[in-house]
């Protein structure tokens, strides 16, 4: 019996230190900008790697930003993962995030460590994708239009009504479109550009990711979107196709920061470090079936990419664009121009 008490009664200290042990391995509060399945595939794998208790909210990257701004002195979050670049570079700007540099960083692309220096250390680049056009090839066949091919196409006559775009106040992807033709075009000839394809537009949705959703249900056309997404759903099965336009796309590059002012800083450090291995970086593909291309070089590309080598993209220049005066600027002139008209 004496025996017994001692075993039992040893256990049950063995229990409570395991126990302490796990808890002492503390929380992480996660803002997360890419795909909800890809989220929670992060915060699982991070916790069950590290034994971290991950709590993690799923919003788009104009919407987190804007989240840190109103959290600024009293933060609720201690990492974003993702989204695209220019937010963070923001984030960077205004001081809501903060400098770390990871023992990965050798291991990471030339454009990954180009974003980490245009934040100044205090954001770095974990995958990144092209804008172009998503189409949903049975409902334009049907309807005898042909797939577009560049920016010009998309203000024909016969894709009025048919396409979908996101809208950039709420969307990092919607942004980069805006600056991305800006860069081509000149920005008056962009934003009178904009107001013609405005009549062919059916809705402007919340996420950058709605619009080729809605190709790949056939509730529109065509999307203007990150072309990856578009290969996503063909590969889900639907009859989904993409175009990079002939004058030339942006990208983004998708980015990691820590929170300034983090309460859970070393766990924030530990899943930065984390989210920047090839085995972290594979789960977009492995879950959600996403396709952007990862920073760190040992992550395989995945089956089906876009290959960015391939397209005909610009001189992006994420430094003027990342800055939060020229985006306020750029999104109120947005509003008032574009916003405004009626539908």
């Amino acid at each position: 019996m004496k025996t017994f008490l001692k075993t039992g009664l040893g256990a049950a200290a063995l229990l409570v230190a395991m126990q302490g042990g796990a808890m002492a391995q503390g929380q992480l509060n996660l803002y997360c900008s890419v795909q909800v399945e890809w989220c929670q595939a992060i915060a699982a794998n991070f916790e069950k790697a590290s034994g971290v208790k991950v709590n993690m909210t799923q919003t788009g990257s104009g919407e987190t930003l804007a989240k840190l701004q109103a959290e600024k002195s009293n933060p609720k979050a201690d990492v974003w993962f993702g989204g695209t670049g220019d937010p963070h570079l923001i984030a960077a700007e205004e001081g809501l995030t903060t400098e770390y540099s990871s023992p990965a960083m050798k291991d990471l692309h030339d454009w990954a460590q180009n974003q980490y220096a245009s934040s100044k250390k205090r954001s770095i680049g974990v995958y990144s994708g092209a804008v172009g056009f998503g189409f949903n090839k049975e409902l334009l066949a049907k309807k005898k239009v042909a797939e577009p091919k560049s920016w010009a196409d998309l203000l024909k006559p016969e894709y009025k009504g048919e396409i979908q775009v996101a809208n950039p106040n709420s969307s990092g992807t919607a942004y980069i479109v805006i600056a991305t033709l800006v860069q081509i075009m000149g920005e008056d000839q962009a934003f009178e550009y904009m107001k013609k394809l405005h009549a062919n537009i059916n809705a402007y949705t919340r996420s950058g990711t709605g619009p080729i959703k809605a190709v790949a249900r056939g509730e529109t056309g065509v999307s203007i979107s990150f072309v990856h997404d578009a290969v996503t759903e063909a590969n889900a099965g639907f009859p989904v196709g993409y175009a990079t336009p002939s004058e030339g796309t942006g990208f983004e590059i998708g980015s990691l920061s820590i929170v300034a002012g983090a309460r859970n800083m070393d766990q924030a450090k530990k899943f930065y470090d984390w989210a920047l291995t090839p085995d972290a970086q594979k789960l977009g593909y492995e879950v959600g079936k996403q396709l952007q291309m990862p920073s760190n070089r040992n992550a395989p590309l995945p089956p089906n990419a876009p290959d960015l080598t391939k397209i005909k993209l610009i001189n992006y220049d994420f430094v003027k664009y990342g800055k939060s005066a020229e985006r306020r600027r750029l999104l109120a002139k947005w509003d008032a121009e574009i916003g405004a008209l009626p539908k």
